[in-house]
């Protein structure tokens, strides 16, 4: 199970509607943006999915909505379910983003499975990342994505290592992961530690004097300046002599009498292995779980970045909910209207992604593929594909019924067949579908 929320953003003043009856629904109001647009109002949406999207539960939440808070919410009804039913604490695995790994929701998750990423505000989050860099015994994985990006960008690969983790007196699995494919934040961060640490350490340099009358003092300088070397930087230093002629009026039989002084001069290094391990640990995150290492319901390391990847099917539906194609601004003035058509939304979606696993299930159950996009032949088929496909049928009304005016093409036909339908769905409403995942099945998803 992955779970997450989203924000959409609104415009008016809905305090107008709370003393309203019926009851105004969601609370739209200022909150934390994940659109970036703080100064609009907003409302939240939560899903609850399983097979990377497929939503299971889904609704509409205040603008103010804490991703802690909704946790702990979804947490608690999900434990109910579960004993109410009499399940296990290995019948699912619940994944989400960091929000999750708060003390209160840890304890309510309990024995139950689950997988998130360990917040960087934990030191053990720090800790974790640098025993991995420290002991340097990765375990590649390589590429892990399911399909070439279509862009030609380069595929980010993954190693991992494993360790453990103590949060709030418990002990937790902690699978070490480093990408390729390096967080943009984190890498202008590290930039802008460069730049910091050579400003700091130039200015303390400024504080030390250059010109010395004993090459002792010079020494004892330049050990200062030295120890002025930041994590990012070495200081080198050089001391040079020099000779100046004395004070005074020089004699004219005699040469002119002269002195040596020592000059102090540094330079900044950047310290390349530093800099190193500073990139690898940018590159790093931690995923959080309690999922066992062997016996039932294990999963290795690999296993879990994998689990935990597939939250990207949760971000998927966000951007069908939001796709100004869908739905563009939201004009209603009720909050209640629009918490029904955010259920509405909801219920479009998890047909649309039952569709989608409908027929990825029965190509995969054949071992065959479907023409897709551009004559290509594909085991992926999208839900957007099949309703561009099945566009060309054209059906006229006529005295005796409905008939097609166009034989369906084989590519259609494919479609059809792959969602356990036939044509004459579209001319009889009494016609029935053929399921392609049937209702008991030793299929997990």
């Amino acid at each position: 199970m992955s779970y997450d929320t989203t924000s959409t953003n609104v415009w008016g003043d809905y305090s107008l509607c709370k003393n309203e009856d019926p009851p105004p629904g969601p609370n739209i109001t200022y909150g934390y943006s994940k659109d970036h647009r703080p100064d609009l109002k907003q409302f939240m949406t939560e899903l609850l999915c399983v097979d990377r999207g497929v939503p299971i539960f889904g609704q509409v939440l205040d603008g103010n909505s804490s991703d802690k808070t909704s946790n702990n919410k979804m947490l608690t009804r999900i434990s109910a379910i579960m004993a109410k039913h009499g399940l296990g604490t290995g019948a699912f695995v619940y994944v989400a983003d960091s929000a999750m790994v708060t003390e209160a929701n840890l304890a309510t998750i309990g024995e139950n499975r689950f997988i998130s990423r360990l917040p960087a505000s934990y030191k053990e989050c720090k800790h974790a990342i640098n025993e991995a860099v420290t002991a340097n015994c990765w375990t590649d994985l390589g590429t892990l994505a399911e399909s070439p990006s279509e862009d030609k960008k380069p595929v980010a690969t993954y190693k991992i290592y494993e360790t453990s983790v103590t949060l709030h007196e418990i002990p937790y699995r902690a699978v070490v992961v480093h990408s390729s494919a390096h967080d943009k934040r984190r890498k202008k961060r590290l930039e802008k530690a460069i730049t910091a640490s050579s400003k700091e350490l130039r200015t303390a340099l400024s504080g030390i004097e250059t010109v010395y009358f004993c090459q002792a003092d010079a020494v004892a300088a330049a050990k200062r300046a030295r120890g002025c070397s930041s994590r990012l930087h070495q200081v080198k230093t050089t001391i040079d002599s020099f000779t100046v002629r004395k004070r005074g009026r020089p004699s004219a039989t005699k040469p002119a009498s002269t002195t040596t002084r020592y000059r102090l001069s540094w330079e900044l290094e950047l310290d390349t292995q530093a800099v190193e391990r500073e990139k690898q640990i940018a590159g790093c995150f931690v995923l959080l779980c309690n999922v066992p290492v062997d016996g039932e319901g294990y999963m290795d390391g690999e296993k879990v970045l994998k689990t935990y990847k597939g939250q990207y099917g949760i971000e998927s539906d966000f951007a069908f909910l939001k796709d100004p194609l869908i739905v563009n601004d939201v004009f209603l003035k009720k909050p209640h209207r629009i918490e029904v058509l955010g259920m509405i939304l909801i219920i479009a979606l998890t047909v649309w992604r039952l569709m989608e696993r409908s027929m990825r299930v029965y190509l995969q159950n054949r071992n065959t593929t479907i023409e897709g996009w551009e004559k290509r032949r594909t085991k992926k088929p999208t839900a957007f594909m099949m309703t561009t496909v099945i566009t060309g049928f054209m059906v006229a009304h006529t005295g005796m019924g409905r008939i097609l005016l166009r034989k369906p093409t084989k590519r259609q036909d494919d479609f059809l067949t792959a969602l356990g339908l036939k044509y004459q769905v579209f001319l009889d409403h009494r016609f029935k579908c053929q399921p392609v995942i049937p209702l008991y099945s030793d299929q997990k998803g």
